[in-house]
This record gives C-alpha cells, structure tokens and sequence, in this order.
C-alpha cells in the first residue's frame, strides 16, 4: 500500500520549502512543526545528511473535525510533508495520504476528513513547479 504521493523537482530546496508554504496558506493551511533532519543528525550524531526537513502541516478546521470524533486521533496529526535534496539539482516533495494513515481506524467520520485534507495536500503537491 502507497501511503504518501510525491513529486521530484529541478528546484532549490529554499525554494521547495517556500512554495509549500505559500501553498498552503492558499488551502487554509499552516506549518505546525519544522523538523530539520540533517541539522539534528549533524548536532546529535556528528554525520552529514543531505538537506531533508519534515514539515507538519495542518488544517485547523479539519483537525478539529477529526479531533472530536476520535480523540487518539491526535497521534497522527499533523499531515507530515518532507523535502528532500535527492541530488544537486533534484528536490523530491512527499506528503502523507491522510486516507491511507487513517484507513487503520474504524470510524467513518474520519473518512470524511481525509478525503477532503487528501485532496488539499494533492493540490499542494502539484502546485510546486
């Protein structure tokens, strides 16, 4: 089972970065998190990694949806985005599939919320160019 959908660039990963942000803002979307994997293996294990940052993405009115018709469901949230520098001029962007994360629980309303945060994140995904 597939449970994220990707795309790999020609593009700078500051500028990856900036377009998923700018993304979206325009599906009412925010960065909770920002977890820069190579500066965190550099500081705590002293190796080099290439550029490669989990950004936590989340939809505030769907996160309450799903927050209140399961109340665990918090454990995975938010939507994980991660950038990472495939080459030198090769930058692939991956998001999660909330259908495929949340397929695991049993409730219908959850369902509902995936689909509808699914097909915002698929929108951020291909609007990166």
């Amino acid at each position: 089972m597939i449970y994220y959908f990707n795309k790999s660039l020609k593009i700078g990963f500051d500028s990856a970065i900036e377009q998923i942000t700018n993304e979206l803002k325009k599906e009412g979307m925010g960065i909770l998190t920002e977890i820069d994997v190579s500066k965190t293996l550099k500081n705590k294990l002293d190796v080099d990694f290439r550029n490669y940052r989990i950004l936590g993405a989340c939809h505030p009115p769907s996160a309450y949806k799903a927050l209140t018709a399961e109340d665990k469901i918090g454990l995975m949230l938010p939507c994980n985005i991660i950038v990472q520098q495939i080459d030198d001029e090769n930058v692939e962007i991956a998001a999660i599939d909330p259908i495929a994360s949340m397929q695991s629980v049993q409730n219908d309303k959850l369902g509902e919320v995936a689909i509808e945060v699914q097909a915002k994140l698929r929108r951020v995904i291909e609007a990166i160019h």
